[in-house]
């Protein structure tokens, strides 16, 4: 998907940067109160019925901030949100694309994803998110364990089960998703502890369905609670149920397509001693969902990790490493959802931001609760030109847009 950002557009941003610079308010901007700390914002564009669009600049001694901001009613008939994903859950694509095939007004990435495996060679990335997934009320996946997470280390008190969760009921909230799972076996009941995971926790059993894709599975048993790196378990154990019976067991993780209808189990350490117990043709029973700490049914979530809670910053918040930044933010008591994210374009003297930094950043946008997503060159932000066509409206840092695990898609009927 093309950036249409023409020249004289680019031209136009130099100035506005300019002016915010040197205190003036540049042409088709609105200056902020001083406690905004110079934020200027171009006037709102409305997309479509209980959707906005709007850019933001905001000076720091280090360079200029520059984003992009959908601000989405979700009180609005018309409006919903969704979770976008490629039909895989261990697959990747473009935000651009995953919006176009579902003709989403807006779109940013979503969740921090498995994009490398430097540290086991041979080992496919898997490209899987790293926290839950729900898809207009379908739960594809779960949380991998806090130590195998790929991304940023997380701060005190958040978890791989951390969302942002938008219910049936439209109203968007921070919420943790726990998977609650159960195999009934001829030889007792065991719990279920992945769902769809690149990496299952020690000692577990997780279940694979036909929406993981075909990639290999060894990536599950790789790594510990603690460890990313560390090395891949040869402790492991399948065993395949089909209408409710199994009918095949393996002594290895496998790959390829998860026929419909069956559930590969695959345990690792004690999970997989216990699998071996099974025999073709016994009969097992799976149950299981992510569990809300919250009432009311979630259309969807995306994992990540609150930085802005009740208008206060998160403690322990990285103050460090500056990169460019997604973000969701929630307002008016969950009625209004705010989706950013930064622009990369080189040769501006633009600069990102700190998790720190992005907590002040969301409350000054409007925001009392805050998720950081996936940022760097997964940072993307797209929306719905005149043409009826998707366009990037922000510069990734890689030049290009990267092919990521979700993203949030916003959809209107009027």
């Amino acid at each position: 998907m093309k950036q249409r950002l023409s020249k004289a557009r680019t031209v136009a941003a130099v100035a506005v940067a300019w002016g915010v610079l040197v205190g003036g308010a540049a042409a088709g901007t609105t200056r902020a109160n001083a406690a905004d700390g110079g934020l200027t914002r171009s006037t709102p564009v409305r997309l479509a019925p209980g959707v906005t669009y709007t850019e933001f600049r905001m000076p720091l001694s280090r360079g200029l901030v520059h984003g992009h901001l959908l601000t989405v009613d979700l009180s609005a008939p018309a409006v919903t949100v969704d979770l976008l994903h490629p039909a895989a859950v261990a697959a990747r694509a473009r935000v651009s694309e995953l919006a176009g095939e579902r003709d989403a007004v807006g779109a940013v990435n979503g969740d921090f994803f498995d994009i490398s495996e430097a540290q086991h060679p041979g080992v496919e990335a898997t490209g899987s998110s790293v926290g839950p997934a729900v898809s207009s009320g379908r739960e594809l996946k779960a949380a991998v364990p806090n130590g195998q997470r790929f991304g940023p280390a997380l701060p005190p008190g958040a978890t791989t089960e951390d969302v942002l969760g938008v219910g049936y009921d439209h109203r968007a909230r921070l919420d943790r998703l726990a998977l609650h799972g159960t195999i009934r076996t001829p030889h007792g009941s065991w719990p279920l502890r992945g769902l769809n995971q690149y990496a299952l926790p020690e000692g577990a059993i997780g279940a694979y369905t036909a929406e993981w894709g075909q990639v290999s599975r060894e990536r599950a048993v790789c790594g510990t609670d603690t460890d990313r790196a560390a090395g891949c378990d040869t402790d492991a154990a399948e065993a395949t149920i089909r209408n409710g019976r199994v009918v095949e067991t393996a002594e290895r993780p496998g790959a390829g397509v998860i026929e419909p209808g069956s559930v590969i189990l695959l345990g690792r350490e004690a999970g997989a001693r216990r699998l071996r117990t099974l025999h073709v043709g016994q009969r097992v029973r799976l149950a299981h969902r992510l569990a809300s700490r919250l009432p009311g049914r979630l259309r969807c979530a995306v994992g990540g990790f609150p930085v802005l809670r009740n208008g206060h910053p998160a403690g322990g918040l990285d103050t460090a490493a500056v990169t460019m930044r997604t973000s969701a933010g929630i307002a008016h008591h969950g009625r209004t959802l705010l989706l950013m994210a930064l622009d990369g374009e080189k040769g501006l003297h633009q600069t990102g931001l700190t998790v720190r930094e992005l907590a002040d950043l969301m409350a000054r946008l409007g925001a009392r609760d805050a998720l950081d997503l996936d940022g760097g060159g997964s940072s993307t932000f797209v929306t719905r030109d005149q043409h009826d066509e998707e366009q990037v409206r922000n510069h990734p840092t890689d030049g290009r847009e990267r092919r990521v695990a979700n993203a949030v898609g916003v959809f209107s009927t009027g």
